[in-house]
């Protein structure tokens, strides 16, 4: 498929503001968006350039509203059971993406901590104050509603809630854009997905694989 955006991009997108309503990417000011880029990208005859990977769809912008880099920001909440073992908070995702950790876009003006607490809170119910989140650096994820020309990029924080003395831990509810929200065992990666299809029958957020991966280590 080389040219392709989803239905929704022209209707739902823009009625709702998460797509740009411009549907010919060559008369978008890339300059600003180039400049204010977490990760530069290069923008040849108009059209913005996936800086990180070659998708399915060359032109057009799949089933991303914003042309070009879109950033995201994700939390990684952990808790420490009574044996020592490592539990995050996950979101099962309402557009049957899979399960992943609690985010969403950064708006206009927001930092990309604010926007992870934020977005844990509305999809969670967790509210946690900045100060417990520690920002890392930007990163580019392989969302698969991504083209060549509207990709993802996120700024992942995290928080340790510390350990507890029972499996009681903070009451989460799945909200917003999360079917539903849960602590799950996640001593590592392999652990995570192993109790994941086991427990609930889903997978991974394709998007999230190398991110928790990363952060969790698969031993």
């Amino acid at each position: 498929m080389r040219n392709y955006t989803h239905p929704d991009v022209f209707t739902i997108g823009v009625a709702e503001g998460w797509a740009d309503p411009e549907t010919d990417p060559t008369r978008i000011d890339w300059k600003a968006r180039q400049a204010s880029a977490a990760i530069p990208f290069e923008v040849i005859d108009g059209r913005p350039v996936n800086p990180c990977e070659k998708t399915a769809v060359r032109y057009g912008r799949n089933e991303l509203g914003h042309w070009g880099e879109a950033l995201a920001a994700d939390a990684l909440v952990s808790v420490t059971d009574p044996a020592g073992r490592r539990w995050i908070l996950m979101v099962e995702r309402d557009d049957g993406h899979g399960w992943a950790l609690p985010g969403g876009h950064v708006d206009p003006g927001e930092t990309p901590t604010a926007a992870a607490v934020r977005e844990l809170e509305e999809e969670t119910g967790l509210a946690l104050p900045a100060s417990y989140c520690t920002a890392t650096t930007p990163r580019y994820v392989p969302d698969p509603r991504a083209s060549d020309e509207a990709w993802m990029v996120t700024v992942l924080s995290t928080a340790h809630l510390g350990r507890f003395d029972r499996l009681d831990f903070p009451r989460v509810a799945g909200a917003d854009d999360a079917r539903r929200a849960e602590w799950v065992p996640a001593s590592s990666y392999n652990v995570l997905t192993a109790v994941l299809t086991e427990v609930y029958g889903g997978q991974v957020f394709p998007a999230h694989v190398a991110m928790l991966r990363t952060m969790l280590g698969v031993a």
